[in-house]
């Protein structure tokens, strides 16, 4: 995405954002009371745009892209910008917004949703018990790749890629427990990985209106689906594709944090600039929403 229309958009959120949010009315009403505070160089919006386009970027470190990219090439585009230690302290006091815009990014349910989950690594497992960062926050969880110690991303998108619901566990948390939280607002069939099968789930779906369907183990019965949900349920492969860009293109996931707080915010920012692409991973002949709809 053009870095333009990346900034414009990004300033059209926070502004809107600050005109609606309570807390930053009730927080004026009380620093009006208070000594001047010394305004910022780089307004939320520039923080915010800088640490998207990061991620829309080739580079894989940020201290990098920072200083060797945003400091000798785009000076025309943030005139005031600060030191890179300056902009890492910055980075955590945009938190609130990034998460809120990310909301707002999210796609409109179509009937046809795929669940997952991807552990995401916060150092490498030699390294499990000596991370002292992460300590008494991350746990120590396992996955079709092994055991990990990190955390856990739940993701549920569409048949077009776009992102409908987020959720963010410790490594150790069950694939189904933000099942019900994550699809409150969803409708129509839900398909997922066998780590999803629970009639207990299942039930509660149902009287939410969403049928969950996945695949089955071996020392179960088969279950009767129609040829369309078969077909629906062999493109699972697309969240998982979605997964890789995430860790592979948008760089959510690597072992250099420094801190818990810009942990969040590099998770935050590659989600964002995922929502971003122009071309995401997609089933084909779903041309329609009426066709979708007639489906579901």
């Amino acid at each position: 995405m053009d870095l333009t229309r990346l900034y414009v958009d990004v300033d059209d959120f926070v502004q809107q954002f600050n005109t609606t949010d309570p807390k930053k009315i009730e927080k004026r009403s009380v620093s009006d009371k208070c000594k001047r505070q010394r305004n910022r160089r780089l307004s939320d919006s520039e923080i915010m745009t800088i640490s998207i386009a990061y991620h829309q970027s080739n580079y894989k470190n940020f201290k990098s892209f920072y200083l060797e990219y945003v400091c000798k090439f785009l000076l025309r585009q943030f005139p005031n910008l600060v030191s890179y230690n300056r902009f890492i302290e910055l980075m955590p006091t945009v938190a609130e917004k990034l998460a809120a815009y990310l909301c707002s990014r999210f796609d409109a349910p179509t009937g046809i949703s795929y669940i997952d989950s991807t552990p995401i690594q916060v150092c490498k497992p030699k390294r499990m018990k000596r991370n002292k960062v992460f300590d008494g926050v991350a746990e120590i969880g396992k996955s079709t790749i092994g055991w990990f110690f990190g955390f856990k991303l739940h993701i549920v998108v569409n048949e077009v890629g776009g992102l409908l619901s987020v959720r963010f566990t410790k490594g150790n948390v069950d694939d189904r427990s933000p099942v019900l939280e994550m699809v409150k607002d969803l409708f129509g069939k839900l398909f997922g990985d066998k780590g999803y099968i629970s009639q207990k789930l299942t039930a509660e779906l149902m009287d939410e209106g969403i049928h969950l369907i996945t695949g089955i183990k071996k020392n179960m019965k088969n279950k009767l689906l129609t040829m369309t949900d078969k077909i629906l349920l062999r493109k699972r492969s697309i969240i998982e594709t979605i997964n890789d860009q995430l860790k592979n293109i948008s760089d959510i996931e690597h072992s250099r944090h420094r801190s818990v707080g810009n942990f969040l915010i590099n998770i935050l920012c590659g989600l964002i600039a995922y929502t971003h692409q122009p071309k995401k991973p997609s089933i084909s002949g779903m041309r329609s929403n009426e066709e979708i709809l007639a489906i579901a």
